[in-house]
């Protein structure tokens, strides 16, 4: 070991610097990515494939660190996190003294392998950049003669770049406040239990009933979503607050950026409650024209440059970092309850030509968070598309107007779930 080598650190970007300041038990701030091989999992094979992989994925190799004016990250250099078989329920707190001062776990069931984020570390992207890397990893190591290949595959990016700072823009408009949106109030399952429900359709089903609505497939996905809530428990009872759904945004493609780390913005999907009932065709076009209206580089460029704004005011940089923990927590306790959900799309997922006999699908799904007790993760591999509930309610009536909408437009559905919803 080199003793004369510097350790290195890293400043938190943007929006990673809101998550240590509000992250606990009971709001984790930890999202699931898994992928489903075509074999089962051997447990020793993960782990080697995880001692070889983090020392190369330079965003995942860090432990937090706190400074007198901010989080940091700093070099880990640890052994890997312990691989384990899946107990319990997803998205759980990672607990860093637990785990090798890392931010993110690996667990395994069956075929499947399960990542777990802090989300202080990367987005959906930066997650499904090191996932598929460590299944490739593994599959090396499963079938040493069909792989010869060692290092990283060319569609890994290990861009670890701060791009909010590098395309953020000065003097922008004040922030964006949202009064507060309808929420969802139900009976809770039990002993922290959490609910996942995959429902599983057509790529090319989806496309065509889209088309049909001239909307995106994203788009009806959130239009879907408020469809359900709105019948199952919005409709005459929204006390004049919207159903608003919260989408991320993933700015790559607007900024030219491969950074492995955050680098997105959350805009949102209003939908008001009016005195005819509204059919889920006008609901979707009024979705529709809600996101679109926000679309644009110019908007979502003004929503972080915000947001930056206050990480680089010198009166604000120089207040201590207890200081600023608490103003955080008290301005998002405050903003929290402005959406009824999420609807969040981690995108169309791509394998390797080689490697996609053994690769089955993927999932994802996100963690609850203040007055959101229901939310939605997409993904999709090949021809499958998949929309996960993740929920801690115990009422599937929402679930159920969405699978009824489905089977209305002659969307084939498969629901498989974590089973805590039979009790």
């Amino acid at each position: 070991m080199d003793l004369d080598r510097k350790i290195r650190w890293y400043k938190l970007d943007n929006t990673a610097l809101l998550f240590p300041s509000i992250a606990g038990e009971n709001m984790t701030n930890v999202y699931r990515i898994s992928v489903t091989l075509a074999e089962e999992i051997d447990k020793q094979l993960l782990q080697q494939a995880l001692d070889i992989l983090v020392p190369k994925m330079e965003g995942f190799n860090v432990r937090l660190r706190k400074g007198l004016f901010w989080y940091y990250f700093e070099e880990n250099g640890k052994p890997a996190p312990r691989v384990a078989e899946e107990s319990g329920f997803p998205c759980r707190y990672i607990r860093a003294n637990r785990n090798h001062s890392y931010l993110f776990r690996v667990t395994y069931y069956g075929c499947r392998i399960n990542l777990e984020v802090f989300h202080v570390l990367t987005d959906g992207m930066g997650g499904i950049n090191f996932i598929r890397e460590l299944a490739y990893q593994y599959l090396r190591l499963a079938h040493p003669e069909k792989f010869t290949s060692e290092g990283l595959s060319s569609e890994t990016s290990l861009n670890n770049e701060d791009s909010f700072m590098r395309n953020y823009k000065a003097a922008k408009p004040k922030g964006f406040a949202a009064k507060k949106a309808f929420l969802v109030k139900s009976q809770h399952f039990s002993g922290g239990e959490f609910g996942l429900m995959h429902l599983s359709m057509s790529v090319a089903e989806l496309k065509k009933v889209t088309h049909e609505y001239g909307i995106s497939i994203n788009e009806y996905m959130v239009a879907l979503t408020a469809y359900s809530i709105y019948h199952a428990y919005y409709k005459g009872r929204s006390k004049g607050r919207p159903i608003r759904v919260a989408v991320p945004v993933n700015l790559r493609p607007y900024f030219d950026s491969y950074t492995t780390r955050n680098f997105f913005v959350v805009i949102s999907a209003e939908l008001f409650d009016e005195e005819k009932e509204m059919s889920f065709k006008e609901i979707a076009d009024k979705i529709s024209a809600s996101l679109r209206s926000q679309m644009n580089k110019e908007h979502l460029e003004d929503l972080f440059s915000y947001s930056v704004s206050n990480q680089v005011n010198p009166f604000l940089k120089a207040f201590p970092l207890f200081l600023k923990n608490i103003a955080i927590r008290i301005v998002y306790n405050k903003s929290a309850t402005a959406n009824t959900t999420t609807v969040t799309n981690v995108g169309n997922i791509k394998i390797a030509d080689e490697y996609r006999e053994y690769v089955k699908g993927f999932t994802a799904n996100i963690a609850m968070s203040i007055g959101q007790y229901i939310k939605g993760t997409i993904c999709s591999y090949g021809d499958e598309f998949v929309y996960t509930f993740s929920t801690v309610l115990e009422d599937t009536s929402i679930e159920r107007y969405f699978v009824k909408q489905l089977s209305s437009d002659g969307i084939k559905c498969s629901v498989t779930t974590n089973g805590v919803f039979y009790g």
